[in-house]
């Protein structure tokens, strides 16, 4: 099938945090399935100008690339009407970027306490508000990238764990406030790649692993495929956090 022949082509998704990771694995995915990208980036330069590369040298003009500091949400209009002034549309947002860091209580402090609350909350919120007008207008969709441990939270990790939270409700909120023009849902990853802050020991690993029913880590690629299916496929799914972490959650 030709990237013409696609039925994602000429339709855009806005990814945030999507130099690394899972983002990068969700813009290959979506890009592979005909979409135009626009790719956001804090300090990551060179990164997503590689992955610029790399996905135009099969779709040219198909990338564009938008820095910002998300927690500055005076910002966040300016991206979408970059967005608007280039595409003249947009189908998608993907909440992606995030902080993650432990806050150990009694040590945790109110930078910390505004840096994850802004990047995993704030952020996502005034995002979507910005984006809406457009959103409403291909009747696109927005999905967030929550975690589980919006439901249980993760020790040492009582900011980040709060945040995601309130990630997941906005989830429901925002389905509720934008419907039956834009599908709001949410992606709870499990264990998909180790924290480059956090568990690195291989003792650790193995103690996670245990934890897991299918005995594996998850892949980004994973993730970018729950996305493109409740973007292209969930017609009738809104409100909901789909949780892909190969069955963490059923484990006491």
């Amino acid at each position: 099938m030709t990237k013409t022949e696609q039925p994602l082509t000429g339709k855009v998704a806005f990814i945030t945090g999507a130099a690394h990771r899972i983002g990068a694995a969700i813009a290959r995915t979506l890009h592979n399935n005909g979409m135009n990208l626009a790719l956001h980036y804090r300090n990551s330069a060179e990164a997503a100008q590689l992955l610029k590369q790399e996905l135009e040298a099969t779709h040219p003009n198909s990338v564009m690339l938008l820095q910002a500091d998300l927690n500055d949400t005076n910002t966040l209009p300016k991206l979408i009407d970059g967005i608007n002034a280039h595409y003249r549309r947009l189908d998608l947002l993907v909440n992606n970027a995030s902080s993650f860091y432990p806050t150990p209580i009694g040590a945790a402090q109110i930078d910390q306490w505004e840096d994850l609350i802004s990047t995993n909350m704030k952020a996502p919120f005034f995002l979507s508000q910005a984006a809406a007008p457009l959103l409403q207008a291909t009747k696109g969709c927005i999905i967030n990238l929550v975690d589980i441990h919006a439901e249980r939270p993760l020790k040492n990790h009582s900011i980040y764990s709060i945040a995601k939270a309130g990630n997941a409700m906005m989830v429901k909120s925002l389905a509720q406030e934008f419907g039956p023009d834009i599908r709001v849902n949410g992606i709870a990853p499990g264990a998909i790649l180790w924290p480059e802050q956090a568990i690195s020991q291989d003792e650790n690993r193995d103690e996670t692993l245990e934890k897991i029913i299918l005995k594996r880590m998850g892949k980004p690629e994973e993730i970018a495929k729950t996305v493109l299916f409740l973007f292209k496929d969930a017609d009738y799914i809104t409100g909901q956090v789909i949780t892909a972490d190969g069955g963490r959650t059923l484990q006491q």
